[in-house]
């Protein structure tokens, strides 16, 4: 295992990748990549950086258009493929950063699917199944694995539609974080249901809800409720072996501090493995 970090696309990307570098990490997965981002040309620009750099992009973080509210009473409303208004446009959405990381040589696209419903015998089930496997057989096509970013579902109901696709293509990216926040699982424990899909792990630390309308608090590693001395070696025990990716969602000179903190507890944890 090693240590990468969330990076931002942009009609310059250079400043961000070399910043990265600078940081001592050589490996990322790429947000914010939409519209005249996604283009042949960029992809190109975007290549030739990171070859320049040593840097390797090892998921592109799909987004999507419309309302999208992070909290238990919208969020059902406007996140990801459970809302019928917006799941035909948002699912061609994920099909162009699809198209975009074929164009980077990128093996995985992540996302939020939103919030899944725990009844596998309801309508809205049934459609984000069937959702989910059609954006599978279009990565398919294209040799790119459709990973599903835990958090706004509990672990076995994300197994469930992972097995009711019946993709070989579909995998889990792992954000320990999100599954403390939203109040769904000890992600240490979610390890043994999840373990065998897992193609990505964000490096994220927050706190449990404690109300029943707004998430838990994202927090710096080391300040929230993920337990990483368990969590890294219990990872490392499912047999994943790729980058812990350091997300930490605020900005300003306190984010840099509390990646470069991230980065150093996370480095010691994984070369203290047998």
């Amino acid at each position: 295992m090693n240590v990468g970090v969330i990076v931002r696309d942009s009609v310059n990307p250079e400043e961000t990748i070399r910043h990265a570098t600078e940081l001592g990490f050589f490996n990322g997965h790429l947000s914010g990549s939409q519209g005249e981002l996604q283009t042949r040309e960029h992809a190109e620009e975007l290549c030739r950086i990171c070859e320049k750099y040593h840097f390797e992009i090892s998921a592109v973080i799909a987004s999507w258009s419309g309302p999208h509210t992070w909290n238990f009473y919208d969020g059902p409303l406007t996140l990801g493929l459970l809302p019928e208004a917006y799941r035909f446009q948002r699912i061609q959405e994920i099909q162009r950063a699809i198209d975009y990381a074929e164009m980077l040589g990128v093996s995985d696209v992540n996302t939020h699917i939103g919030f899944i419903p725990e009844d596998p015998n309801c309508t809205a089930y049934r459609e984000m199944v069937a959702a989910v496997k059609f954006i599978c057989q279009y990565a398919a096509a294209k040799n790119i694995h459709f990973c599903l970013e835990t958090g706004q579902e509990t672990p076995i109901a994300m197994l469930r539609l992972i097995l009711d696709t019946g993709a070989e293509n579909i995998g889990v990216n792992f954000d320990p974080a999100n599954l403390l926040m939203y109040g769904k699982a000890n992600p240490v424990d979610a390890l043994d249901i999840l373990g065998k899909y897992i193609r990505g792990v964000h490096g994220k630390d927050g706190d449990y809800p404690t109300t029943p309308f707004e998430l838990g608090e994202e927090k710096a590693i080391g300040q929230g409720r993920v337990d990483f001395e368990r969590f890294i070696p219990a990872l490392k025990k499912t047999g994943y072996d790729g980058p812990v990716t350091i997300e930490r969602e605020i900005s300003g000179p306190q984010q840099e501090k509390d990646i470069l903190m991230a980065r150093d507890v996370l480095q010691k944890l994984i070369a203290a493995l047998v």
